[in-house]
């Protein structure tokens, strides 16, 4: 019974009689432009070259190191990006990026095509990335 009421009530206002009609508010869609350092993250690498990316914002400042398993090298300021060439014994090829009190860092190597990337926002957190070699000679 009470849903034969829920129903009643419910169609009750859809009769057909009347002339206006609610105009339904469409979906709300935001455009947002890719930043010049988002754009240039695409998974692309020169062959046999490891490509390490830092960028955002680190208004304290930020410090860098990247490399492989074999070599830690300093970074620059933001936008940063390096390319190193890859060694057929390194174990992994990785990079780094700590916030000095604050802002918001992505972080990306990439080697053949494949990316992996981090992210850190805000204190003194660290961005990661890290492609790890495989037992097929290539890196994921």
């Amino acid at each position: 019974m009470v849903l034969l009421v829920g129903i009643g009530i419910g169609s009750a206002g859809n009769g057909g009689d009347s002339q206006e009609s609610a105009a339904e508010p469409g979906p709300t869609v935001t455009v947002t432009a890719k930043s010049e350092a988002e754009k240039d993250t695409a998974d692309t690498a020169p062959e046999g070259k490891a490509v390490f990316k830092v960028w955002g914002s680190a208004p304290s400042g930020v410090e860098i190191t990247y490399g492989n398993d074999g070599t830690n090298l300093q970074g620059s300021r933001l936008p940063m990006t390096k390319t190193l060439t890859v060694k057929d014994d390194a174990l992994y090829y990785q990079v780094t990026a700590q916030l000095m009190g604050g802002g918001d860092v992505h972080c990306s190597v990439t080697i053949d095509g494949k990316t992996k990337t981090g992210r850190a926002q805000g204190g003194y957190n660290i961005c990661s990335a890290q492609l790890n070699s495989d037992f097929t000679g290539g890196f994921s």
